[in-house]
């Protein structure tokens, strides 16, 4: 399946578990596992908790997706 197969929805990384498993709080109230995906892996970009990131996720299984964009933090 590609990326562009998957649906993109927002949310905010809630928890961290083992294993680089991301725990996310999406927009409409679900609680989703996710990864990183592969660029973000290859080009060493960090999440915590708390980052607003997109996650592009599966429509056969609505429960995994992978973490495929960072939002910016606008701090002044």
């Amino acid at each position: 399946m590609s990326k562009d197969d998957l649906v993109t929805l927002t949310g905010k990384i809630s928890d961290m578990s083992g294993g680089g498993v991301y725990h996310i709080l999406l927009e409409n109230g679900l609680n989703i596992k996710a990864r990183l995906c592969g660029k973000m892996k290859k080009f060493n970009i960090k999440v915590v908790v708390g980052d607003s990131v997109d996650v592009g996720i599966s429509p056969y299984d609505p429960t995994h997706g992978l973490i495929t964009h960072r939002h910016k933090v606008v701090r002044g």
